[in-house]
């Protein structure tokens, strides 16, 4: 997190490691829960690990190591945790109070290490029990052996050990004659002695054993492949799940639930009720043939038995008991099932929402939205939310001590599948608000026939799909590229793939309506060109009926379809601009009419011919259609092998196709306006590709003419270097619905050395922006100053360059460094508010590179004031999707399903501040699992003390146990007084 701090005519930064990442973990490998803290964990395959509690509870760490996190537990009971990497390296995590917040810390790092000469297998983990005493792990190895190892310290307790030998010389002969044990796959406590530990082996065989007495009480000889065990809350069952399929309550009856050569059952957990019988749940074990694919977790409860079908790989799952509800995380979301109501329906998540759920394919923040519009937009997506459970969420661990926000912000991210997403980021969690779908104007190539995922009543497996994951657009030009929301008058522009521009009006009432298409022919007649990408899409001719909140009333069509590349709207004069790669155009909402078409391509620009999804969409609509046709005539793989095998093969072709149509495409668009160049500032032939591609669109109030009149214009900015300026006319108010709007050409400049235009901004004779649309009217800004002269800002890649107006003659300029290759990507003007003046803030300009980093730059004199690295330079992704606020914060993409945000604002700064206090288990505080027998509440708190006081100390003091031996002398003979001085 950056801070801006401007002092005396100095800027400082000051840097926090916190910072924010809103969305879903990507890649995530590991899944943990604490019932005492109520803190869910998720471990990633880049070595993150995340918590997560009641919303605005968050804290991240990273472990040094780039090795993936394959297990994460919870000490019962504590404020610790221990993840297992798959370099076999485990790691103890606690969340140590500072000045009264918590942090996520790494006290400790421990590797096992077997006798001389042992093969790696005897110590690579394969399994971990982190014992309720809060005191021991267990470890199981891929050779069999458990070892026992004191924490939080690691010190390996080698006389109680668990040797392989050990049990082995306990088995019947007859067992141990016809297989050897394999790895040991799964550790489980007693709930009710936690003297009790059963050792779960890969071949099967399980085996009872008393960690006291240090031998074993009972054999079970399971005669399949062992995949989890699970010990019943009462301590008097066992359940098993195998390879084969089935499960079984030892010692009862086995069970195959779905039969036909059934896919493992990978987990199983039982979970009480206070009222009758318990759920049982578990994932796979699906008939291998028809349904191997799917992603399931079958809850079964009384006469109740449902699938729930994923659309991700599961990861894990866990249920909690008060209240009950299933918690899944699977590859790309996670899923909450209430549990306690009936039809099982899901709760709505207020963090780790799969913001990829269809791939991001644009984003737009507004900030300071009025009380009015929130509410509106609120409530619409309530309308969404009825098939939500009301149940509130589950997990509520730690207390958010963030104070409220100052203002609340909108984030809008545009998706591939058409769809429009509302959120609210004026906190920690960017929560979910409102859905908008486009799809419903055209019509697509879905099938609204295709219900392969829904589940048909007698259906066996009885399916239900459950999570909002699904990255599959039916139609590629339904893609979102550039949003433009007015806050203050509720209308919003949305631009699309395929050269369509939809206005729309915040309606709180359905209505039913035809959408009319306006066509903008943007090569006006030139010969011999001819549009080699996509069509466009079909508008449908009848009525369609649209759900509260944004409801679309009109429509641009571009000609040729092409990407829309710059928007902007203006919702006073009722006047919406667009660009594209072929030119630039002006059209009258109010009336319906278009006033102004720009061409601006270059006959030579052969690219611009060619829209980006023409050498992709037909494999990826054949590829589409293959896996439709697929799962829709499913059968037997027995019966059908051979053509099952062939259809295989073609997808993969086809598959394999579209990969390498989309790496070549990325790489054209990567070397085209993305890539870092390394070289000085040089003129550019006008021949390059795409020089008239329009990069920013712009209105102003503003002089053109002359230094008395200012008037309201146009400003777009090409790829070629060249800005184009349109005088407009407007009718008074009175006659506005009757007189046309008309423009006229005004100034046209062109940059020197025709670097992309990237932005426009006009500068009142005080040196401030303009103010927004309706801004002054709403009495939210000063009128801008119309008495000194105005300033155009135009920054390119390469420089920013700053011109009087109404003469457009230069005046200053400021050279980015093009030495080391240096160029900008995005800009924003943003308000930088003293943290110590209410009413003092200056306006700058934010600046992002193809290196990453951030600038800012002071207005009016365009002056370098300080820069930061903020991105990769090689994340290309990341850069390309930067967007920034009005009040200096930024967010980013740091991965296909997760923002990271920053702030350089002194004043506006959003980051987690939260407690999470160790848990005591006296008085009313006792409503978690049952308290182990001979396991005191003194004992656990001790044990607390004994690893916060070893924590600190470390590396002073050198071992647990001398930690126990000062605290017991020091402190631990009065436990209030050390609970006062250190919590």
């Amino acid at each position: 997190v950056l801070l801006f701090i401007r002092t005396g005519g100095i800027f400082y930064f000051r840097t926090f490691h916190s910072t924010v990442e809103h969305g879903f973990p990507h890649q995530p490998s590991a899944l943990g829960y604490s019932p005492s803290l109520q803190l869910l964990a998720i471990g990633t395959r880049s070595g993150a690990i995340k918590l997560y509690g009641a919303p605005g509870v968050e804290f991240m760490g990273l472990h040094d190591e780039n090795a993936a996190v394959t297990q994460v537990h919870f000490l019962p009971h504590q404020v610790e945790l221990v993840t297992l990497l798959d370099d076999n390296s485990l790691h103890m995590w606690t969340l140590k109070a500072h000045k009264g917040l918590s942090e996520l810390l790494e006290i400790g790092r421990f590797t096992l290490t077997g006798p001389p000469g042992a093969p790696p297998s005897v110590t690579r983990v394969t399994a971990v029990l982190a014992h309720s005493s809060g005191e021991l792990l267990l470890l199981g190895t891929e050779g069999g052996h458990v070892f026992i190892v004191e924490v939080p310290g690691f010190r390996e307790l080698e006389e109680r050990n668990i040797s392989l030998d050990q049990v082995a010389s306990s088995v019947p002969d007859d067992y141990i004659g016809r297989r050897n044990l394999e790895h040991v796959e799964t550790l489980q406590e007693n709930p009710v002695d936690p003297n009790q530990v059963v050792i779960g082996y890969g071949r099967g065989l399980m085996v009872i054993w008393n960690l006291e007495k240090q031998q074993a009480i009972q054999h079970i000889p399971a005669t399949q492949q062992l995949e989890s065990m699970w010990w019943t809350e009462d301590g008097g069952h066992l359940l098993s799940s195998h390879s084969d399929g089935s499960y079984c309550r030892w010692m009862e009856k086995s069970d195959i639930p779905y039969g036909e050569e059934p896919t493992a059952i990978s987990k199983i957990i039982q979970l009480p009720t206070e009222k009758g019988p318990p759920f049982l749940l578990f994932s796979g074990g699906m008939p291998r043939a028809s349904y191997g694919d799917r992603h399931c977790i079958t809850v079964i409860h009384s006469k109740t038995h449902v699938a729930l079908d994923f659309t991700s790989r599961i990861i894990d799952f866990f249920a909690i008991r008060d209240p009950s509800a299933l918690v899944v995380l699977v590859e790309e979301e996670l899923v909450v099932i209430d549990l306690q109501t009936e039809g099982w329906p899901v709760i709505q998540t207020p963090y780790l929402v799969p913001l990829h759920s269809s791939a991001i394919t644009c984003s737009h923040h507004v900030s300071a939205i009025p009380l009015k519009l929130w509410e509106r937009v609120l409530a619409a997506g309530d309308l969404q939310s009825k098939h939500y459970s009301k149940e509130p969420w589950p997990i509520t661990g730690g207390q958010n001590l963030a104070p409220d926000p100052p203002q609340r912000d909108l984030l809008l991210t545009g998706h591939e599948d058409g769809t429009v997403r509302f959120w609210d980021a004026s906190g920690v969690c960017l929560c979910p608000m409102y859905k908008l779908s486009t799809s419903g104007v055209f019509h697509t190539d879905a099938d609204p026939n295709d219900n392969m995922n829904q589940g048909t009543e007698g259906e066996w497996p009885p399916f239900r799909k459950v999570g909002c994951f699904d990255p599959y657009s039916d139609d590629p030009r339904l893609g979102v590229q550039k949003i433009h929301l007015c806050k203050y008058s509720g209308y919003l522009a949305v631009a699309g793939t395929a050269g369509q521009i939809l206005m729309l009006e915040l309606n709180d009432e359905a209505a039913e309506h035809t959408v009319e298409a306006k066509v903008v022919d943007l090569l006006q007649g030139q010969e011999g060109f001819r549009w080699k990408g996509h069509t466009q899409l079909d508008v449908r001719e009848e009525p369609v009926l649209f759900p509260p909140g944004f409801q679309p009333f009109t429509l641009v069509q571009c000609q040729p379809p092409a990407v829309v590349t710059a928007l902007t709207l203006h919702s006073e004069w009722k006047l919406v601009a667009f660009g594209t790669s072929h030119g630039f155009g002006l059209y009258d909402y109010q009336q319906w009419n278009n006033v102004l078409v720009k061409c601006t391509l270059n006959p030579s620009d052969q690219l611009a011919m060619e829209g980006p999804l023409s050498r992709v969409k037909s494999i990826k609509k054949s590829l589409r259609q293959s896996f439709r046709r697929i799962r829709r005539s499913r059968v037997s793989l027995r019966k059908h092998h051979v053509n099952n095998a062939a259809k295989v093969g073609s997808i993969l072709s086809a598959h394999l196709a579209l990969q390498d149509a989309n790496a070549r495409l990325e790489a054209e668009l990567a070397e085209m306006e993305l890539a870092p160049v390394q070289r000085k500032i040089e003129a550019r032939s006008s021949d390059d590709s795409f020089t008239g591609l329009v990069r920013t669109i712009y209105f102003a109030d503003t002089f053109l003419s002359d230094s008395s009149h200012n008037t309201p214009s146009l400003w777009a900015g090409t790829n070629g270097g060249c800005v184009f300026a349109y005088m407009l006319r407007l009718p008074a108010a009175e006659r506005r619905t009757d007189e046309l709007v008309t423009a006229q050409p005004a100034k046209e400049i062109q940059l020197m050395h025709r670097a992309p235009v990237v932005g426009i901004v006009v500068l009142d004779g005080h040196g401030a922006p303009l103010p927004e649309p309706l801004e002054v009217a709403h009495d939210l800004a000063r009128s801008p100053d119309m008495q000194g002269s105005h300033h155009l800002v135009v920054i390119s890649e390469e420089q920013f360059k700053v011109f009087t107006l109404p003469k457009v003659s230069a005046k200053m300029k400021l050279k980015l460094t093009a030495v080391d290759g240096s160029r900008v990507r995005r800009v924003g003007v943003a308000w930088f508010g003293s943290s110590r003046s209410e009413d003092y803030g200056e306006s700058g300009l934010v600046v992002l590179t193809n290196q990453g980093d951030v600038h800012v730059v002071s207005l009016p004199t365009v002056k370098m004031q300080v820069h930061y690295p903020c991105v990769r330079r090689e994340d290309v992704s990341g850069i390309a999707s930067c967007v920034f606020t009005k009040h200096g914060q930024g967010f980013y993409l740091i991965s296909p399903s997760e923002f990271e945000r920053f702030s350089l604002s002194a004043r506006y700064l959003v980051e987690p501040r939260c407690l999470v206090e160790v848990p005591f288990r006296t008085g009313s505080a006792t409503q978690r699992r049952p308290q182990p027998d001979g396991v005191s509440s003194a004992h656990r708190y001790k044990s607390f003390c004994v690893s916060v006081f070893y924590s600190d100390l470390k590396p002073t003091i050198s071992s647990k146990s001398a930690a126990r031996r000062v605290m017991e002398h020091a402190l631990l003979n009065d436990e209030s007084e050390y609970r006062e001085t250190e919590l």
